[in-house]
């Protein structure tokens, strides 16, 4: 629903694109354009206090031809447009995904879709079609249910130009180069099986970068609780949980925060391991480490954390915990060592880049303090380094998927050969064109406890977290408001939020 008014917006100013005139346009210290699109209204201000994001483009763009490079599908005359059959392979975990992908392909690329659930949630496609009503009679939309073999007919089909597929690496594998023992057989030759233009989002093994700082317990308290929900939101299957939480080695409370993590896991309600394979995924990290933690959450299988090798700079004896997304209740620790916040920094955003799988997401839990004594300039520099689609800056990135004006899509450069988090981006309701990472900030500490601080941001504990008491209420509020937005709807959704 936020991405459908988000979308009107956009389409009602198309005409000399004129939704741009209102966004705040910036450079970087690495002279890229920087485009401020949250806060953009007052709801923002209100229902977001605080949270910020910003798109940064290639370097090709510039503040002059930035509204060439955006919306430019809708700079081709009607009449010279050509039609597109899109398949879109639905995602099996967050029931918006199959939606907001069929919307880039609909709004932003101008083709028709054919949408096919994954099986874990086909029974969305009541919901959907009903939601979807004026599309499908249109005959631009149309959602059908299978498995293996509706996927594969559906993707070597001759009505059918562009692929879309949000999942694992090995489904995009299998499609573009045959997969099983095709895969490398098909890559060193260069041959693929499908020819077809293919976008995807893909995971990762995203990490979360605990800077050192002043720190109280309060703060460690809190963000133990953001730490455990970037792990366990859906249960854990989020293609941007945290799978690598990477901690100072020399800080004095990075054992504290990683006690008060596991204690924040044991008293959150637990959800089961809904995912097909999940328990077998589990059972292969498990076999993998040297010193398995267990960090028990009553009623459902306990999280399980491997702290790395503290001697290796490519981030413990075994590898294999930064190749491979585990898509589950599972997480590494790795300790850097780095008394300077900054120098501790940089070295952590290079471990990040250099060692782990993909570039979808990535996270920072830094002190505005820390920030200050850095310099903003120097600590935007460092997030330049930061190859990844979607940066959060005391956030999660779940955040900026939350916000559908934010870009969602790996760091560009991927190939099909070494397609990593997936090629392209979705949502992106202002439909900028060449996007090189959304940056996402929000406050360190929440409402009211950062008035100490003299932060005057209104948000408390997010509804997205695992540990906030008023989800199943705010939901219901946040919906409610999305449709009928109203400036009387917004004490009761504040009153929940502080109570959750």
């Amino acid at each position: 629903m936020s991405a459908c008014n988000q979308l009107i917006q956009t389409l009602s100013a198309m005409e000399g694109k004129s939704f741009l005139d209102n966004i705040p346009v910036r450079e970087s210290v690495t002279g890229q354009v920087v485009a401020g699109i949250v806060p953009h209204s007052i709801w923002d201000r209100l229902l977001l206090s605080g949270v910020r994001a910003e798109v940064w483009m290639q370097k090709s763009v510039t503040k002059a031809n930035l509204a060439t490079h955006t919306a430019s599908a809708y700079d081709i005359p009607i009449a010279q447009r050509e039609g597109k059959v899109a398949l879109i392979l639905g995602a099996g975990n967050i029931a918006a995904i199959p939606a907001l992908d069929c919307f880039q392909k609909l709004f932003s690329e101008h083709q028709v879709v054919i949408l096919k659930m994954n099986p874990v949630n086909e029974y969305l496609d009541t919901y959907l079609k009903d939601a979807f009503k004026p599309l499908i009679d249109a005959g631009a939309l149309r959602i059908v249910r299978g498995g293996l073999e509706v996927g594969q007919h559906l993707c070597n089909h001759p009505d059918v130009d562009e692929l879309h597929i949000t999942g694992a690496g090995a489904s995009h594998d299998a499609i573009v180069w045959g997969g099983g023992e095709e895969t490398a057989k098909n890559k060193a030759a260069g041959k693929t099986v499908n020819n077809r233009r293919i976008t995807s989002e893909l995971g990762a093994v995203c990490p979360t970068i605990v800077v050192p700082g002043p720190w109280t317990d309060g703060d460690i308290a809190f963000q133990a609780e953001h730490i455990a929900t970037q792990k366990l939101h859906n249960s854990g299957f989020n293609c941007v949980a945290c799978q690598m939480l990477v901690l100072p080695r020399n800080w004095g409370l990075s054992d504290k925060l990683m006690t008060r993590v596991q204690e924040t896991m044991a008293r959150i309600p637990a959800r089961p391991l809904y995912y097909p394979g999940a328990a077998d995924r589990m059972a292969g990290f498990s076999a993998q480490g040297d010193n398995i933690l267990r960090f028990e959450r009553p009623g459902a299988e306990a999280c399980i954390v491997e702290p790395l090798s503290e001697d290796s700079s490519t981030g413990g004896t075994k590898p294999w915990f930064g190749n491979n997304e585990v898509f589950a209740p599972a997480m590494s620790t790795h300790r850097i060592e780095g008394d300077d916040p900054a120098e501790y920094l940089r070295k952590a955003v290079a471990y990040a880049n250099d060692h782990l799988h993909g570039t979808l997401g990535a996270n920072i839990l830094i002190h505005p303090a820390t920030i200050r004594e850095m310099g903003t300039d120097t600590f935007e520099a460092i997030i330049a380094e930061l190859r990844y689609g979607a940066v959060a800056v005391n956030a999660w990135t779940g955040l900026g998927f939350l916000m559908p004006q934010c870009p969602w899509g790996a760091f560009p450069g991927h190939t099909l050969d070494d397609v990593q988090s997936g090629i392209g981006f979705v949502h992106n309701t202002y439909m900028f064109d060449r996007v090189e990472r959304c940056v996402v900030y929000a406050p360190f500490r929440p409402f009211p406890r950062n008035l100490g601080s003299l932060s005057f941001t209104l948000l408390p504990k997010p509804p997205w977290f695992v540990s906030n008491r008023k989800q199943h209420v705010l939901g219901r509020l946040l919906t409610e408001f999305q449709y009928q937005p109203s400036i009387l709807k917004v004490p009761r959704i504040f009153v929940n939020a502080l109570l959750g």
